[in-house]
């Protein structure tokens, strides 16, 4: 029987507490505070179409700003992503989604090869979600590559509602990521001529 693929990650600054627990063949259950009531229905979502387990806990300097939180949680976050794939062996390394939600239209396209960038095709229709300024979830998904060694594409083809689009971007990047970490028994070691990931 395989290891379980698992990680719990904690960080702890001046400016937030971080806990991130993430198996990455659970069933879709999460447990989410992080006191951003949006920030968590769209981990919840995450958690359940991406099909991993996930537990986040979150105290923010939120009477401050969002923007720790959120850029934290995405370092955390990319952090627990990385260790709980250990050494890639046998991981589909690629993955992609085009995801619709009503009127709007996504596409993400990543792969987990160790090399980070964040290319953001994104023109919300409003400036916030409720009292989120929205340029916040690049800065949630930039630390989230950068930590992960993720290289991921974001791109908006159609959208009219700001909820909607968010809503979209995590679940598809859900549905991705689900993708490229999926194991290929086909697979040795791991998937790349060089003979590794990094």
């Amino acid at each position: 029987m395989s290891e379980p693929r698992y990680a719990e990650v904690k960080r702890t600054t001046r400016e937030t507490d971080i806990t991130v627990a993430i198996s990455l063949d659970g069933s879709g259950r999460s447990s989410i505070q992080t006191k951003i009531p949006f920030l968590d229905h769209m981990l919840e979502l995450f958690a359940r179409h991406g099909l991993f387990d996930l537990n986040v806990r979150l105290d923010g300097d939120i009477e401050v700003d969002y923007h720790h939180s959120f850029e934290d949680l995405g370092l955390v976050l990319g952090e627990a992503l990385l260790r709980a794939a250990g050494d890639k062996s046998g991981i589909r390394r690629y993955g992609s989604m085009l995801l619709p939600m009503d009127e709007t239209l996504v596409m993400i396209a990543l792969d987990f090869s160790g090399r980070p960038g964040l290319y953001w095709d994104v023109e919300p229709p409003a400036p916030a979600v409720k009292d989120i300024d929205v340029r916040l979830f690049h800065e949630f998904f930039q630390a989230l590559c950068v930590k992960s060694g993720l290289n991921m594409h974001v791109r908006q083809i159609a959208s009219e509602e700001v909820h909607h689009l968010f809503e979209a971007i995590f679940k598809g990047f859900a549905k991705a990521l689900d993708q490229a970490l999926s194991i290929d028994p086909r697979i040795t070691g791991v998937l790349s001529t060089k003979g590794t990931l990094e």
